[in-house]
């Protein structure tokens, strides 16, 4: 089976344009670490596209090249949308997905912000981010508080990267799994006293434990 010599061309040139926009965020961190600009680009994305609504996710993504429009619909939900979180939680989240430390994340996001609406047409941007929260427009535009030229690639490895990611994780479910054990005690043993939600958050927890520390399920 060939592919025509259209098809080829038009897969060409796809990759060239997605290339181009993850080579300018590469460029915009001063790194040649290929792989942290793609997934600090996968990370804005989907930490974006999970708080729109769905005919503003839409919109913004008819807007990426068709690589990176694949990108950004991989995994999404639309019956959820938008998922209503603040500041906090869009730091975790992309603090996960791009493993980085959360402190790291403001930096991180604003500079994919500035360099993904230079791609844009005009106003596009900003109308897309003017759907959000005050305080989460503001982080992931840089117009919160905190120096802009804390915005680089991480310079520790792989493993120390993924060793921070895991600390900041264990620490959030120690606290999960306290909270649990007073649930037990105050309910003497029985599953009335124990809040289902930290059930749910300590178990979430612990998943995002073993993917960020490589370990698959049932292996």
């Amino acid at each position: 089976m060939t592919m025509s010599p259209s098809g080829g061309d038009a897969f060409n040139h796809a990759l060239h344009t997605a290339n181009i926009w993850v080579a300018d965020v590469e460029s915009a961190f001063g790194t040649n670490d290929r792989r942290f600009a793609q997934r600090a680009v996968r990370a804005w994305l989907h930490t974006l596209r999970d708080r729109l609504s769905v005919t503003a996710a839409v919109k913004f993504g008819a807007q990426l090249p068709e690589l990176l429009r694949g990108i950004y619909y991989d995994g999404w939900e639309p019956s959820r949308a938008p998922e209503r979180y603040g500041a906090d939680e869009y730091v975790r989240r992309f603090s996960t997905q791009a493993a980085v430390r959360a402190t790291q994340v403001p930096a991180i996001a604003a500079t994919v912000t500035e360099v993904i609406g230079q791609h844009m047409s005009p106003g596009q941007l900003a109308e897309t981010t003017a759907e959000l929260p005050t305080d989460l427009r503001d982080l992931i535009t840089g117009a919160s508080p905190g120096p802009r030229q804390a915005a680089a690639a991480p310079t520790r490895g792989p493993g120390a990267d993924r060793v921070a990611l895991l600390e900041e994780r264990v620490g959030d479910l120690t606290a999960a799994v306290r909270a649990l054990a007073r649930g037990l005690e105050d309910g003497r043993g029985d599953r009335s006293g124990i809040d289902q939600s930290q059930v749910t958050r300590a178990a979430r927890l612990a998943d995002e434990i073993l993917v960020a520390g490589g370990i698959q399920h049932g292996s």
